[in-house]
């Protein structure tokens, strides 16, 4: 596609690809709701008048908002619609070009925003390859997976409050802590602080209290993906999770991308699912592919020299149930949901080592080192540990980017 804004292939922000987030700038502190487009951002406040389609000519004012969430609470038609507006304005085709000077903003000026208000946050665990190697870390092999794993997506609610966006410094938590052989816990920072390499999806439309999304139609409520990473603290986790699951050891923490990349623009880079043995209960078998290629990374950046280590790869291919069938097991019990709920993939792992997606994993529970670029070593993440997550799926001549995921470990308070 041809743009009025010039960028290089390897661009994580083409016209195909147009994901949403809020954004300020020192000139404009308002939040307000953009559009990335190469290296610039192009202002929906701005240019809301445009929008004069049939299913948004009298929806405008949701572009107005601070938050996504009014947009999200529309409908996949008024979604593919906007895309098909914006992709038009932004189009070399387009005959009135000068009608978009002064709505295009340098992302470098831009600060950015949780891109909506997240009123519940929901966290799976649905890589067959993570939950597997956990299994066999703290059971055995012949138990690794639960009896339930194979027929439900399994999940908890995490803490919506503590999500934050890309960029912000999380600090190390405090909790109690059981070392081994101890009888009692002790109240100290987390020695054992890890990453998750995880992809959420921002609910779009909302539900009543007492209903449940089908399967068929699941994929009418979900609006887009961001990147995650669930910061989680091991030590604390292992003295706590039982019998309710995670608490403390995630509530500290958790970072999202800026940009939320549509479904629309996934839809290219569908895959086949994952083939689940046995079959699920029917109400959550779908054949239609909701699996997508998504291209990940984890890198680590130490502080002290500033040298970035990639030291996992891996693909959102890996995971074993689809969204479609989280979203659908979630509300199958009459749960509501409302658009800018967040729902988390869990910790994306694949087969190989290399694609391990936490520390947990990787230094298998701490018996062994992962070297870095530096000459370093890690086990589990030190203060001043930068944690990056990217990416991206590679179509023809063009990538559809998520831009990057980062947060720093700063020390506890």
């Amino acid at each position: 596609m041809n743009c009025v804004v010039d960028y290089a292939p390897d661009c994580d922000f083409p016209l195909e690809n147009l994901p949403y987030g809020v954004f300020s700038t020192n000139s404009n502190p308002h939040k307000r709701i953009g559009v990335a487009i190469g290296d610039k951002i192009l202002d929906l406040s701005l240019v809301c008048h445009h929008f004069t389609g049939p299913k948004l000519v009298s929806q405008q004012h949701v572009f107005r908002e601070s938050t996504l969430n009014k947009f999200m609470e529309l409908d996949p038609a008024s979604w593919l619609e906007a895309r098909n507006t914006i992709q038009k304005m932004l189009s070399l085709d387009n005959t009135d070009i000068e009608s978009l000077k002064g709505c295009l903003v340098e992302q470098k000026d831009a600060t950015m925003h949780l891109p909506a208000v997240i009123g519940d946050y929901t966290d799976f665990y649905s890589s067959v390859h993570h939950a597997y190697n956990v299994g066999c870390m703290f059971r055995s092999k012949e138990n690794a997976l639960m009896p339930n794993w194979k027929h439900l997506p399994v999940g908890y609610h995490g803490r919506a409050s503590s999500v934050v966006v890309s960029g912000t410094p999380i600090r190390r938590p405090k909790g109690q802590v059981c070392p081994e052989g101890a009888s009692v816990p002790q109240f100290k920072p987390s020695v054992l602080l890890d990453f998750e390499l995880e992809v959420a999806f921002f609910v779009g439309g909302k539900t009543q209290l007492g209903t449940s999304i089908p399967i068929n139609k699941a994929d009418n409520h979900i609006f887009g993906m961001v990147l995650m990473n669930d910061w989680s603290a091991r030590d604390i986790q292992k003295w706590e999770y039982v019998p309710l699951g995670p608490f403390l050891a995630k509530s500290f923490g958790t970072t999202i991308s800026p940009w939320i990349v549509t479904m629309d623009a996934l839809t290219p880079f569908k895959v086949a699912n994952t083939k689940q043995d046995p079959l699920p209960l029917e109400y959550l078998q779908h054949n239609d592919p909701y699996n997508f290629d998504i291209n990940l990374t984890v890198a680590i950046k130490p502080e002290a020299s500033g040298i970035k280590s990639v030291v996992c790869t891996s693909n959102y291919k890996h995971q074993y149930w689809t969204p479609k069938q989280q979203l659908t097991h979630h509300t199958v019990g009459g749960c509501n949901v409302n658009p800018g709920d967040l729902m988390a993939s869990g910790t994306i792992s694949g087969p190989e080592e290399s694609s391990y997606g936490s520390m947990l994993e990787l230094s298998w529970k701490g018996s062994k080192s992962v070297p870095l670029n530096d000459g370093t070593t890690r086990k589990f993440l030190l203060d001043g540990d930068e944690v990056i997550i990217e990416g991206f799926c590679q179509g023809a001549g063009y990538r559809i980017g998520f831009g990057s995921c980062n947060g720093k470990v700063v020390p506890a308070s």
